[in-house]
């Protein structure tokens, strides 16, 4: 296999034949003078660095944090502030094509970054706002530049939360890149529980990506459909054509015959997963994008749109010696895309298992849709720019518009995302968690005079079963007006909200939004 291989030909490729990474824990840094914090200070570089996607690849360049794909793993307790300088020391020339015609992206550095703590309730000076980027020894800085060292408050539940790249216009290039890592809040609660823990619970960061045949990162450098200029030209979709989990291709997990949790995140670019075992073996979920569930349920496949997460127990004591495929029937169908990983349930028991999934985890207290001061909708819908592509927008504006989207601290709205298009948007709101309260096939008759949703909580589908919890990312379905509640609490300033599909977001499918007191 070593000598055929051909990494732009996933037929080549072998599968299941390197094990999967765990990713570090980060470690706090107790060398740095600057500056002076009371609290814990986290100093992590963005490098670009040689990294192994397949035992039999040659290097790929990538740009990693702290010289890792994905990063490391930052690990903190409930309302224990932390801060972090995310320190940006990439090379001057970027590693994919970058589209100059872009907003942010026209008359500014190629290799500007800033970290975007995904499901985060913090401020807006530490949210990773899309201009605040900053560039090498910050000698270039956004507009919305305001601080070298981020502060994170974790005043929220435990959760699986994700850190990833979000400087305007260049989103797309930077996670494809590998700028991504995942963020644990812990509490005291998930203790009690004794859920499984330590090597037992392992976080799954599934991408897929593309290669050219000496290995490096392949990223088209033309729109769909392809157009005569500009070029290099941002597409509106790319899926790769192999899957990586935690940066190896189709790895395989050894485990004992046991419980084990895994925190699964979609950090692609575009696709969406739809997740099942080959045995047609079953899930425990127990949580979501920003927590636990209120009572654990079983279901056997699940879908997981870019930015999503899900929270989950396998019990293997039940597939003992046994080889069990991690499937995956979403996005375009693909030979080599349909499967994620490989679970060999082959080690040796160590101990007893002494870890629980109790049916009953968070009794979190839903949001009072009564009390909510307004409704909003919001129109995901389409135009063409000056080049004859299609973008993507929300409520047909683009990011440089006027703020639209003015809320108020300690306020509830509601939100009806209403999707023009014939497939899928996630959308994601920064600051707030929400609930889905339900979607509706929509027709002209459910809107009044004004264009405004006529809202009937009464004629809703409801949630899928596995999306009933805290959620920051939704999918909003082809077609169909999906309505969410949340609660603006915590912190004022400029934040966003944005479909997920990297693509879109670099190319106007983002707006402001302002929380004011």
């Amino acid at each position: 296999m070593k000598n055929k291989i051909n990494p732009s030909d996933p037929s080549t490729i072998e599968k299941f034949v390197d094990s999967l990474p765990i990713p570090a824990i980060a470690r706090v840094d107790n060398t740095c003078d600057y500056p002076k914090p009371r609290k814990p200070l986290y100093s992590i570089f963005m490098n670009e660095v040689n990294h192994k996607f397949h035992r039999n690849f040659p290097y790929t360049k990538v740009w990693g944090y702290n010289g890792t794909c994905p990063g490391p793993t930052i690990e903190v307790s409930k309302n224990s502030t932390i801060n972090v300088e995310w320190i940006n020391d990439l090379p001057d020339k970027h590693l994919l094509p970058v589209d100059h015609t872009l907003h942010g992206a026209m008359d500014t550095p190629d290799t500007r970054t800033v970290v975007h703590l995904h499901g985060a309730n913090v401020d807006s000076e530490s949210d990773g706002h899309p201009e605040a980027w900053f560039t090498k020894n910050y000698s270039s800085t956004g507009a919305k530049f305001k601080k070298e060292v981020y502060e994170y408050t974790n005043n929220q539940p435990g959760a699986t939360l994700w850190y990833h790249d979000h400087a305007i216009g260049i989103t797309r290039l930077n996670v494809y890149s590998g700028l991504a890592g995942f963020y644990l809040i812990r509490d005291e609660l998930e203790e009690k529980l004794k859920l499984p823990c330590g090597k037992y619970e392992i976080p799954l960061m599934i991408q897929d990506k593309s290669f050219n045949e000496d290995g490096s990162l392949f990223y088209p450098d033309n729109s769909t459909p392809p157009v005569d200029k500009p070029i290099p030209s941002a597409t509106a979709f790319f899926f790769g054509d192999t899957i990586a989990v935690n940066g190896k291709l189709w790895p395989y997990l050894n485990v004992e015959p046991r419980k084990y949790r895994f925190r699964i995140l979609n950090a692609s670019n575009v696709r969406a997963y739809d997740i099942s075992l080959d045995n047609d073996g079953v899930f425990t979920q127990i949580g979501t994008d920003l927590g636990l569930l209120k009572k654990s349920i079983e279901i056997d496949s699940f879908i997981l749109e870019p930015a999503e997460r899900m929270d989950l127990v396998i019990d293997f004591s039940k597939y003992e010696g046994e080889e069990i495929t991690l499937l995956n029937s979403g996005g375009p169908p693909g030979e080599h895309t349909g499967i994620i990983m490989k679970f060999n349930v082959n080690l040796p028991l160590r101990g007893k298992d002494e870890s629980e999934v109790p049916e009953d985890l968070f009794p979190y207290h839903s949001v009072n849709t009564s009390l909510a001061i307004r409704e909003r909708t919001m129109n995901l819908d389409e135009s063409t720019d000056d080049f004859g592509r299609t973008i993507h927008l929300l409520n047909d504006r683009m990011w440089h518009h006027p703020v639209t989207e003015v809320a108020e601290l300690d306020t509830i709205e509601i939100w009806h995302l209403v999707n023009h298009f014939d497939f899928a948007h996630p959308v994601h709101v920064h600051l707030v968690n929400f609930e889905i309260l339900g979607r509706k096939e929509f027709t002209e008759d459910d809107f009044d005079e004004d264009g405004n949703y006529k809202f009937d909580a009464d004629n809703l589908i409801a949630p899928l079963s596995y999306e009933r919890g805290l959620k920051d990312t939704v999918r909003a379905e082809p077609g169909q007006v999906t309505s969410i509640a949340m609660h603006f609490k915590g912190h004022t300033g400029d934040y966003v909200w944005h479909c997920h599909i990297l693509e879109h977001e670099d190319n106007d499918m983002m707006r402001p939004l302002k929380v004011i007191e």
